[in-house]
């Protein structure tokens, strides 16, 4: 059995021609999203994620999205890792190391799926029984949002960068974002209460509309 990847948040950042290429990976104990986007100027590329398990110093991945999904045909992602100067290493790039962010625990870490608009009615909801998801995954102080459906490995969008939850205000910082880059650098604040296994989630979306979606812990 290979050594265990301690969740959290890594990152590498590495030149790529006149832009800056960041490659973020985002793990818990048993999920791993991977999503490579520029900065400088801002541009998505792609993302992957899914459920992990790991084998002899190799990870393989039951991929619930990829973005490259309709060229590759790839639902199982598999790669060699290891470490090196304390540093993740994957298939024995050492070109391009993923270092551990800081610990930064908040109240809102962990797995989230949109259950339904607020506020709680009794109105049907969506989850795991659902193929069509919209996840959002925090962690270490990054955020990332992603609409998917599981079957068809249809992808819809995603977005994320780095986050604060205190004293009941949500904070986004967009980071990158698949369907505007123009939005990347836009700062964004909310409500939210945690109420057992619910996230409530207030505010006003990117149009200056009223919002209240209630997300629920995976």
């Amino acid at each position: 059995m290979g050594a265990q990847i301690s969740p959290g948040a890594y990152k590498a950042v590495e030149m790529h021609g006149d832009t800056t290429r960041n490659h973020l990976l985002l793990v818990s104990d048993n999920y791993i999203i991977h999503t490579t986007y520029d900065s400088q100027p801002a541009h998505f590329i792609s993302t992957m994620g899914g459920f992990y398990e790991i084998g002899e110093d190799s990870l393989r991945v039951d991929l619930e999205f990829n973005t490259d999904y309709e060229k590759t045909g790839e639902k199982v992602h598999r790669v060699s890792y290891g470490y090196a100067d304390g540093n993740l290493i994957f298939n024995e790039n050492h070109a391009r190391p993923y270092r551990r962010e800081p610990d930064l625990d908040q109240p809102l870490d962990g797995a989230w799926l949109f259950a339904t608009r607020g506020p709680d009615t009794g109105q049907e909801r969506r989850g795991d029984n659902s193929a069509r998801k919209t996840l959002k995954f925090l962690n270490n102080g990054y955020f990332q949002w992603v609409a998917y459906n599981s079957e068809t490995m249809d992808f819809m969008g995603s977005g994320g960068g780095r986050y604060a939850a205190d004293q009941g205000i949500y904070t986004e910082q967009i980071q990158f974002f698949s369907r505007d880059d123009s939005r990347v650098g836009a700062e964004l604040e909310f409500s939210f209460e945690r109420k057992g296994d619910d996230w409530h989630h207030t505010g006003k979306n990117s149009r200056g509309e009223p919002m209240y979606e209630i997300w629920s812990i995976r």
